[in-house]
């Protein structure tokens, strides 16, 4: 250990002497004048690509273009000073801090270029695309490390550093590389479920419900195999595992029962069918469309675009209104009251009439209306329609209803009454006295 810091600190003893010098300076100030005339025609380059509108033929070359402005600026930089550097040596001044500093740009363009150009052909999982700025970092410290001469010093040092677990260690260096090895391995594990769902979501032969329970299968099973090949690449044997899931199991039973109640939850609803991806619901106060079903909990999306997070066991232990279950036809029913000295026959004909006009309103069954009885301050009637798109909205199709009904029962002279009461005083009213 104490070999692998000696000989980093004398490495960089010697860059910061050299970086002492006066002719060293040289190359600091070409290449901060590379970078600063890199970072105006960068800017300007980009600006114009940005604000050029391309006519459909050069569609291609518009998808390119965030490719074009994330490297533009670190490839002028690189080829600025590499220029720097031949110019320096013409000078017979040192160059070699100049080339490096362009190699290094250079690498980090190329890296974020095939970042960039693999995220756009793979199409990436949300954890992936998230990642991407730390991929870019980490190959390009490595490449850093590699070039300037420093990975067999820094795996040295970090070799030498012990981790005790028990009663042996591990050093930093195996730690790293089964980080390493572990990330990449969900990673792809993570990337080929995506691509299972995608290409088990695009077949529209199969039920949605079914599709779905494929995908979280799929995905669930890929996440799995991935984590054991990575540990048995990390070099952990797998029958030591079942001290582990023991340990899980006590877990499960403490700590972490809900979770994989909601976890298992989903399945079932996926399985039995009972709620499906598109399906109209109504769960407590909650109404909406069910736009995702997800491994703990559904989302729904209400009539003012909110998604709510419903948990998965919440929607198995909780009753719950599917308007689109077996058929997404649903009849609805609207309650109105008119006055003793009204027709109720006509107001039946004016109730089925203005149903009918509306659009959503379905001919087939058609709407209908009932005297239901005779209340304390009307004529109670009712009138019942079907629709067959309730993610559209229901009490909008009420409203408009009640407005048609209020206009032909003012244009009829039909009148709604209002709560009243009848008054009778036996004795008549007392007498007040006079004077």
């Amino acid at each position: 250990m104490n070999d692998a810091w000696d000989l980093a600190a004398e490495y960089w003893g010697s860059v910061l002497a050299r970086l002492a010098q006066p002719a060293y300076w040289w190359q600091i100030a070409a290449l901060v004048l590379a970078a600063g005339l890199s970072w105006l025609i960068a800017g300007r380059v980009n600006k114009r690509l940005r604000q050029s509108g391309w006519p459909e033929p050069a569609s291609r070359f518009t998808a390119v273009t965030p490719l074009v402005d994330r490297v533009f600026f670190l490839v002028l930089f690189g080829l600025s000073g590499f220029a720097a550097a031949a110019f320096l040596r013409s000078l017979r001044l040192p160059d070699g801090f100049a080339s490096i500093i362009a190699l290094l740009a250079l690498a980090l363009a190329a890296i974020r270029l095939v970042t960039g150009m693999l995220k756009r052909a793979l199409r990436p999982g949300p954890l992936l695309a998230a990642s991407e700025q730390l991929i870019n970092w980490t190959a390009w410290l490595l490449v850093a490390m590699y070039l300037l001469g420093w990975m067999k010093p820094v795996a040295l040092a970090l070799d030498s550093i012990e981790i005790p677990v028990g009663r042996q260690g591990i050093s930093v260096l195996d730690t790293l590389k089964a980080i390493v090895t572990m990330i990449v391995f969900l990673m792809a594990g993570s990337y080929l479920g995506t691509v299972a769902t995608r290409g088990v979501m695009s077949k529209s032969d199969i039920s949605i419900g079914l599709r779905v329970g494929i995908s979280k299968f799929l995905r669930l099973i890929l996440v799995v195999i991935a984590a054991l090949l990575g540990l048995n690449a990390v070099g952990i044997n797998l029958a030591t595992l079942a001290v582990f899931s023991g340990a899980l199991g006590i877990g499960l039973g403490f700590g972490l029962q809900r979770i994989a109640a909601n976890f298992v939850s989903g399945f079932i609803l996926v399985g039995d069918r009972s709620i499906r991806q598109g399906d109209v619901i109504t769960i407590g106060e909650r109404f909406g469309v069910v736009k995702e079903l997800r491994a703990r909990y559904i989302v729904v999306r209400d009539r003012d675009g909110v998604d709510t997070l419903i948990p998965n066991e919440n929607v198995i232990s909780a009753e719950v209104v599917n308007w689109s279950y077996s058929d997404r036809t649903i009849r609805l029913k609207l309650p109105v009251q008119i006055s003793y000295q009204d027709n109720p026959r006509d107001a039946l004909r004016l109730l089925v009439e203005a149903a009918a006009e509306h659009p959503r309103v379905m001919k087939d069954p058609a709407p209908a209306s009932r005297v239901m009885k005779f209340d304390d301050n009307g004529i109670a009637l009712e009138l019942r329609f079907w629709i067959r798109d309730p993610e559209d909205g229901i009490n909008n199709v009420r409203s408009d209803l009640h407005l048609a009904i209020w206009d032909r029962f003012s244009a009829a002279g039909l009148t709604i009454p209002y709560p009243q009461r009848d008054l009778h005083l036996r004795d008549g009213w007392p007498k007040t006295p006079v004077g």
